[in-house]
């Protein structure tokens, strides 16, 4: 693991202290989860924009659907 030096500021510091103590893991602990599920958070945007993207790009077509449809609906009694 590296080393580095993060500046916060009074009031968050001391929010980090006591979610620290609460979840029962050290600051360093405490800021590599939060930075892991913020990396996650931030790579789901960037593909949800990508998908997003996409569907504007290609717009899907009532003919696109229908083969979904075919198999997703119930069949005749």
């Amino acid at each position: 693991m590296e080393t580095i030096q993060v500046v916060l500021d009074s009031g968050l510091l001391r929010a980090a202290d006591v979610a620290a103590r609460r979840a029962r893991v050290n600051r360093s602990a405490l800021v590599r989860e939060a930075l892991r599920e913020y990396l996650k958070r931030l790579h789901t945007r960037e593909l949800e924009a990508r998908d997003r993207r996409g569907y504007q790009e290609h717009p899907q077509s009532a003919a696109d659907l229908e083969a979904w449809e075919r198999v997703a609906s119930w069949p005749e009694p």
